[in-house]
């Protein structure tokens, strides 16, 4: 079964549209709705935005049965030459930003801690036909420079609030993560706020033509 751990429910309401829904129950402080889409038994949680809920969300889906997860929604772009606003990615690694234990263990900035890389590596389904990204996570939404270069040093692509903290979750419970973000905002362009206001439901219709596609690539 699909375990989808959406952020927001404009993000899920995309796959809710084709989804027959035959039981919904709670776990975890959060709303786990059961059913079949694309013709794959799913199970759908929308955690909230932020780390700290998309590990709940994460436990719920797992804990409904999932044995794949996947997250996807919208996100922000980090440099122009490689992030379209409307455009669909594939991440193959993410890192959490705002997690620093540089100064107590001489570890690069994200790394958890008892690990020695910082990113950690995501699943990509081979039928899957998406340009591949780095992505960024962390418990902030801004147009903060120092935000900003950091990301980019840190070799970051795109960035959300959620899926780096999914991924660990993934890697302590040794399930596969796919995340997908369609593209809202991308920085050095004007407000990343005003951004995201206008183009997020335009996103999240492009990414809505990849469901079936990435569904089904998660099962085969």
């Amino acid at each position: 079964m699909i375990g989808c751990v959406i952020a927001m429910d404009s993000e899920a309401e995309i796959l809710l549209e084709s989804m027959k829904i035959e039981n919904t129950r709670t776990m975890y402080g959060k709303t786990v709705r059961v059913g079949t889409a694309f013709g794959h038994r799913i199970a759908l949680t929308v955690c909230g935005v932020g780390k700290v809920n998309a590990a709940a969300g994460a436990c719920a889906a797992i804990s409904a049965g999932a044995d794949v997860i996947l997250n996807f929604g919208v996100a922000g772009g980090l440099k122009p030459e490689n992030t379209e606003v409307g455009e669909v990615y594939l991440i193959d690694r993410a890192v959490q930003y705002d997690f620093d234990l540089t100064q107590l263990n001489g570890t690069k900035i994200g790394t958890l801690d008892g690990e020695t890389e910082n990113f950690l590596p995501l699943f990509c389904p081979p039928l899957l036909d998406l340009p591949k990204r780095a992505l960024g996570t962390g418990d902030r939404f801004n147009d903060s420079p120092a935000d900003h270069a950091l990301l980019l040093e840190m070799g970051c692509e795109i960035r959300d609030m959620e899926a780096g903290a999914i991924a660990e979750v993934c890697k302590y419970a040794g399930l596969p993560l796919c995340s997908v973000k369609a593209i809202s905002d991308v920085y050095g362009s004007g407000s990343t706020t005003e951004m995201f206001k206008r183009n997020y439901r335009n996103a999240l219709l492009n990414m809505k033509t990849f469901l079936p596609d990435i569904s089904d690539s998660l099962e085969k």
